[in-house]
């Protein structure tokens, strides 16, 4: 018997089995890097954008000034502190909290095992918003108006999973936290629009509205960015390192149990890490929708349904959308569009299509 030539067959066929799988990862390692060329290209734009124009020319000298250490010029001093006062902060400020969204929203998605699902299913943003209504209304500082919105958004979510473990024995635990998160949405929904209803129309109502519609126009600040970077870290770790178990979950929670993972602890894990990134996001920027649903959407469309590449990838394009979207609303008008309104008028035309897209996969 010829054993050279069926080992010689059988490494061949294994080659050729491998074949899929090391050019799936070629692609998706070409997507990634393309993805953060195109985040570079785009905060190279976002940093000439703005009421005070400032060429690409004049940035690069000021930040070659900068790194040699000689110090900024008489003629580029303005020009500096706009850019590192102002926009620089207001740029990463932006790409974080897209990136949270977009990690928030994939990983519900594969908790909930439902590609329709985004940040806001267990009621953070309407809680968060509910919070910072209460706040403005009470007239706090702006700092204690970002930390009572981010307790309520915390809240919410501790408030559904009391509601899912007390209601939800014997019965499906996830179907259970989905309908709580609607139970508690509309009641923050209820109490953000009584604290508009008693608000003053002349001052707080007009602050109460622009909060709740999102903007970056007053959050971008060297202290937000810290905040949100702590939060960005912290909560998007640990869904990076739990990927391939985010697959498996996916799956269903029997398949999971049969590979020997505990559900329920990672059912947590996902939600408090999801909340945090919500809750954060809203907190430092008000409500700004449609991100967490349609990014990880795109993202799936290019590299496929393996969070392996799939969470990473639906980061950086989080992050360039809500770039792109914040250059939008400032280069717009004279004054500034605020950015959920933006999201919201291309997230809904969008998720109409995928729904009608999907349509023939429902029959």
């Amino acid at each position: 018997m010829d054993t050279a030539g069926l080992k010689d067959s059988q490494a061949d066929g294994s080659s050729a089995a491998m074949q899929p799988f090391l050019k799936s990862a070629r692609k998706e390692r070409l997507i990634l890097f393309a993805l953060f060329l195109a985040l570079i290209g785009t905060i190279a734009v976002s940093l000439t954008i703005g009421r005070y124009g400032v060429p690409i020319r004049q940035i690069i000298e000021i930040f070659a000034q900068r790194i040699s250490g000689k110090g900024v010029s008489e003629a580029n001093r303005e020009a500096d502190l706009v850019l590192f006062v102002i926009r620089i902060p207001r740029i990463l400020l932006t790409i974080m909290i897209g990136s949270a969204l977009a990690a928030s929203g994939a990983a519900y998605q594969g908790l909930f095992r439902n590609p329709m699902v985004s940040p806001d299913i267990l009621g953070v943003s309407s809680a968060a918003g509910a919070g910072a209504a209460l706040g403005i209304l009470m007239g706090l500082p702006s700092v204690q108006v970002t930390i009572l919105a981010f307790l309520f958004g915390v809240g919410a979510i501790l408030l559904v999973i009391a509601l899912a473990k007390v209601i939800g024995k014997g019965n499906s635990v996830m179907l259970v936290m989905v309908l709580a998160g609607v139970v508690v949405s509309s009641i923050f929904r209820a109490l953000t629009s009584l604290a508009k209803y008693v608000a003053d129309s002349d001052n707080k109502l007009p602050e109460i509205t622009f909060w709740l519609m999102g903007s970056f126009a007053k959050s971008g600040s060297i202290r937000n960015v810290k905040i949100m970077l702590i939060a960005l870290i912290t909560g998007s770790l640990p869904l990076l390192a739990m990927r391939w178990r985010i697959n498996v979950l996916s799956f269903g929670e029997e398949e999971a149990k049969a590979m020997g993972i505990n559900t329920a602890q990672m059912r947590y894990i996902i939600i408090a890490c999801s909340t945090l990134l919500t809750a954060a996001s809203v907190c430092l920027c008000g409500s700004i929708e449609w991100v967490g649903l349609i990014m990880p959407h795109i993202t799936r469309l290019m590299v496929g349904p393996n969070y392996r590449s799939l969470l990473p990838t639906a980061m950086l394009s989080g992050g360039i959308f809500m770039l792109v979207v914040d250059n939008f609303c400032r280069a717009i008008i004279p004054g500034e569009l605020p950015v959920g309104v933006v999201t919201s008028l291309i997230g809904a035309p969008l998720f109409i299509y995928m729904l009608l897209k999907g349509r023939s996969d429902w029959a």
